[in-house]
Formats: structure tokens, sequence, C-alpha cells
């Protein structure tokens, strides 16, 4: 049974969070203040967690950015902050998901399926590689190298730019990104594949304004040039 940590310290919103969980089958524990959580994540292993950044303690820019340099797991944000400022800000600290309050539960519970899905869709792979030029991905032990440095970047930095390397030179809008990586319909918010590029391109590229790899397409999208 996959494990899920919901980090809220609003009780009642932890709690109906909670129930549905259970009631799609997952085994899920709550903390209320990030102190705990970050607590619970260095004693328990997760296999997903959902994060709210208003917390009494570590607020929840710190715990991500815990969570970004020790584990490899996938964070959904939930938030009342609707400003597109604390969404880059999540995102940029290695977020995978960001959704704001009021949400409905069934898109909570779709949103941590997806997740969980292709985290084990990925990670459960045979071990290959892609390599073009420097860049060389190791799709088993989700490691990415450049001129044979190894360069670190999150689950969905590593899910989307393995999807573009193995969709070489065909382009793909932000919403067929979004769709295909993370798993579901963008809504039409495609800010998370616009950090999400520009995060890749800052730790691949040697030069980020040549886009040697990932090469945008005004109008429709990015495409990864081999």
């Amino acid at each position: 049974m996959k494990k899920i940590l919901i980090i809220e310290d609003d009780k009642s919103i932890a709690e109906i969070q909670k129930d549905y969980l259970e009631m799609s089958g997952y085994n899920v524990v709550c903390a209320f203040d990030g102190d705990s959580g970050i607590l619970m994540m260095n004693t328990q292993e997760f296999d997903l967690v959902i994060l709210d950044l208003m917390l009494p303690g570590k607020d929840g820019y710190e715990i991500l950015s815990q969570i970004s340099e020790r584990k490899e797991i996938p964070v959904l944000i939930v938030s009342a902050k609707t400003d597109e400022m604390y969404k880059i800000k999540g995102l940029n600290l290695g977020a995978d998901d960001y959704i704001t309050k009021p949400f409905g539960m069934g898109e909570l519970v779709a949103r941590v399926n997806n997740h969980i899905k292709r985290y084990e869709k990925f990670s459960g792979s045979r071990k290959k590689t892609v390599q073009v030029n420097s860049l060389l991905i190791d799709k088993q032990d989700r490691r990415v190298f450049v001129d044979e440095s190894e360069v670190t970047l999150t689950q969905k930095e590593f899910d989307l730019l393995l999807f573009l390397a193995e969709n070489p030179n065909s382009v793909f809008s932000k919403d067929a990104l979004f769709e295909r990586v993370w798993g579901f319909d963008a809504l039409s918010d495609t800010t998370t594949i616009t950090v999400h590029v520009a995060r890749i391109r800052e730790k691949i590229e040697r030069d980020p304004g040549k886009n040697q790899y990932i090469e945008t397409v005004w109008g429709a999208g990015y495409r990864f040039k081999v």
C-alpha cells in the first residue's frame, strides 16, 4: 500500500484529504506543523507528500528545500496562495505540482494517482540510457550527466527531460507536455512547464541562451533537438 504524508496545519482540511485518499486505497499520515513534517520525513518512508505552504514552525518552502536535497519523491503543493510568484517559487524549489485552494477532493486524488503511477513507470523501467552529444540520461538510476559530470534534477524535471529526449525533433505544446508528463489536463495553466524547462536548461545547457538541447518553438511549444 502506498504511503502519503500530508503536512497541513488546518486539521479539518487534512482529515478530509486523509479520508478521501484512504478511501482510494492509500495509507495516509498527517503532520500539522512544519517541524513534525520534517521529523516524519526523516524517520519514515513515503511515496508522495502533500504540502501546504503556510505552516507553524518551518514553512512549506523550507520543507520543500529539504525534501529536494535528501529524497526523490513527488511533492504536491496545496495552498491558498493564488499569485503566480508563489507557484513559481514552489516549482523552482522542486515541487512537482501546485493546486490552489479551494479544490475538489476528486481532483486531488486524481493528481496523486497520476504522480505515483508516473513515478513508478519511470523508476521501474529497464536499465537503458539516452545519450545526445555530451548529455547522458540513465533511465534506470534516474541520473543525468553533462560532460561526464552529474547534474541533479528533481523527479518531474527528469521525467520531462526524458520524455523530450525520447521523442526528439518533435514539437510539443505546453498543454501536451503537461498531459503526457504530469498525466492530466493543464487547465490552461502552463506556468509549471515554463518553470521546469527553464530549470532543466540551467542544469544541462552549456550556454542556456543558445538552447543546445531544448528549443523553444515560438507559438507552438518545445522541441528536443537532435
